[in-house]
């Protein structure tokens, strides 16, 4: 750990890497890094509200708890199965799905992962301008503003602010959560609450389905924040350290929304922020709090952000070779992508709760399937033995389009439309099941299943193991095979 430590003290404080591949010589940080930062990316206000809808949807306390827990473990499970790329490949998430889609065909579940990140940092705005509002005592449109600025320059400066960050929320959060958990356990009855006790599937489902959406929403960038890792760090404690910090996180939100929505007597809906702070008292005390709910948001709304960055470089760079990103270059892309979002948080910030639900429980339906045939090719059938040269290659192993993979996952996508219920759409048979909806486990086990058993028989060369680029310097080389070997030095 001491070498990590003295790599990480040498690195500037401007990432300088985009969607390179990580050398060894530039891996650091500790596995304790990615429990802080996911822990303090799902300690912030977003994740409250996700578990206050669950009530005020229309189940109860105790089984709305119950199911959500379901949901976390189910999803974190699926987020931290990604997570565990990372140190082994040394690339972002997203670039590793052209080994499924093609070189140019990653784009199509990239392009959709954008719009994942634009809708999220969007929905965190709006939350984070209400707390900046209430602080600075301006409207929630200039607090809007003042956050969106912030993010820009956190997510300009990269890898290790983001972490660092990560570790500053989460001892901040704690700490609010903590206070927050015993101001309203001294106002609030809970052992009524959890004594009211109405089963219905529908209501269960969604709850599940709400955190299993939280979940695994992180899967298409949750790679990112791990690459950095050496490439000898387990992939069980990566999983663990990645999938606990997530699931922790987001559970205690989760409570803590929950017991408020039900304690509200309907007052939380449209002033969410307001709500939870006020639990906490007032004068100074909601000052802090209201700081800590904008702080709190940082690090999650950075992430998508950064994210969205990565994936406009993959999309680019796949269509036009190697992409070198200038840091000027890299403020335009993140001062668009956070400008977006920020016009849509404006247009959009009074009717912020009905359309965060609908926009989470739809977004299922594009990344179930992109997660079970990422997940199921790198597990079971290439077995972590990917040509990492060769992904930015149209004409090498990979090819530009890969149709068995774009076939799928087009399956997976059109075989959940029947069971999607939201806003946007409802499917024919969401009546026959009690309204519950069911799409996302569907979404999740047809395109692993069919995926699995087509690759079996339609899948491309895998090479013999792992193939790395060539590093400079380096004492000892990836051993590879002949046409490895030819690959790698491309």
């Amino acid at each position: 750990m001491a070498v990590n430590t003295d790599r990480a003290s040498n690195k500037p404080l401007i990432e300088r890497r985009s969607i390179d591949y990580i050398p060894e010589a530039e891996r650091h940080g500790r596995l304790f890094s990615q429990f802080t930062l996911w822990m303090g990316a799902n300690l912030q206000i977003t994740a409250i509200v996700t578990g206050a809808l669950a009530v005020v949807l229309g189940g109860d306390v105790f089984w709305s708890l119950i199911g959500l827990l379901i949901g976390q473990l189910l999803g974190g499970g699926v987020m931290a199965l990604h997570a565990a790329q990372g140190p082994k490949l040394g690339l972002p998430q997203m670039i590793s799905s052209r080994v499924q889609f093609g070189v140019y065909g990653a784009a199509i579940p990239i392009v959709l992962v954008c719009l994942m990140y634009l809708g999220f940092t969007a929905t965190g705005t709006v939350l984070s301008g209400q707390a900046l509002g209430q602080l600075f005592n301006v409207s929630d449109s200039v607090g809007i503003l003042i956050f969106a600025s912030v993010i820009v320059v956190v997510t300009v400066l990269g890898y290790r602010v983001i972490h660092w960050i990560g570790r500053v929320a989460s001892v901040i959060g704690v700490i609010a959560f903590v206070f927050l958990f015993w101001r309203l356990m001294s106002q609030t009855d809970v052992g009524a609450l959890l004594q009211i006790r109405h089963f219905s599937w529908s209501s269960f489902l969604l709850a599940v389905s709400l955190a299993a959406s939280w979940q695994i929403a992180f899967g298409p960038y949750v790679a990112d924040y791990s690459r950095y890792l050496p490439s000898n760090t387990s992939a069980v404690k990566t999983f663990f350290a990645a999938g606990a910090g997530s699931v922790v996180g987001a559970q205690v939100a989760m409570i803590l929304g929950v017991f408020a929505a039900a304690s509200a007597n309907g007052q939380f809906a449209g002033h969410e922020v307001a709500y939870i702070v006020g639990l906490g008292g007032t004068g100074a005390t909601a000052a802090l709090l209201y700081f800590s709910t904008a702080f709190g948001k940082v690090t999650i709304s950075t992430l998508n952000s950064y994210g969205s960055f990565m994936c406009i470089a993959t999309i680019i760079s796949g269509f036009k070779g190697h992409l070198t990103v200038t840091r000027m270059q890299r403020l335009v892309f993140v001062l668009v992508i956070v400008g977006a979002a920020t016009l849509i948080a404006l247009l959009g910030q009074h009717s912020f709760l009905g359309a965060f639900k609908s926009f989470i429980l739809f977004l299922l339906a594009f990344f179930t399937p992109w997660s079970a045939i990422n997940l199921v090719d790198y597990y079971c059938i290439t077995r972590e033995r990917y040509d990492v040269p060769a992904l930015a290659d149209p004409n090498g192993r990979y090819g530009r389009w890969n149709l068995l993979g774009i076939s799928v996952y087009v399956f997976g996508v059109l075989v959940q439309l029947p069971f999607i219920s939201t806003k946007f759409y409802t499917g024919p048979l969401v009546a026959a099941l009690g309204d519950v909806d069911i799409s996302w486990i569907i979404g999740l086990v047809l395109p692993a299943v069919v995926y699995y058993v087509c690759a079996k028989k339609w899948h491309s060369a895998v090479p013999d193991q792992l193939i790395l680029p060539v590093e400079q310097n380096s004492v000892v080389q990836p051993k590879t095979s002949g046409a490895g070997r030819a690959a790698a030095q491309a």
